[in-house]
């Protein structure tokens, strides 16, 4: 499976971005997917989970209540629409899809395939 994330860009505090993760097959609607993020100096952190079907979902506690994940499995489509940006949102932004049961979608290590990656820079 080939992930395509775009999206990001340059926004100020306070502000919306939603970035989007392509996927290559039509098989995308059987992986449970998920965003991760990447800061400068930083390990690989979970951002944002959803199963295959979209009835389970899980947040960051860092993200929670400012982001919402979903996916249109007809458009082969996970979505991330992330409110009230903060400057330690600034990351490269990744998607990636799973085969596993959503319990584990906050597990880096649980993901299958990977997307190259977005950037997200919210200014102060």
């Amino acid at each position: 499976v080939q992930l395509q994330a775009s999206g990001g860009g340059l926004v100020q505090a306070g502000g919306s971005l939603r970035l989007s993760c392509a996927a290559s097959e039509r098989t995308f609607s059987s992986y449970g997917m998920g965003w991760f993020r990447q800061a400068p100096g930083k390990e690989r952190e979970f951002v944002a989970g959803i199963s295959w079907s979209g009835g389970r979902t899980i947040y960051a506690d860092s993200v929670k209540g400012r982001f919402t994940i979903s996916r249109d499995n007809a458009k082969n489509t996970v979505y991330s629409q992330m409110n009230s940006l903060k400057p330690e949102d600034t990351a490269v932004y990744y998607c990636a899809a799973t085969d596993k049961v959503w319990t584990l979608l906050l597990r880096a290590d649980s993901y299958l395939y990977w997307g190259q990656g977005t950037q997200v820079t919210v200014s102060s």
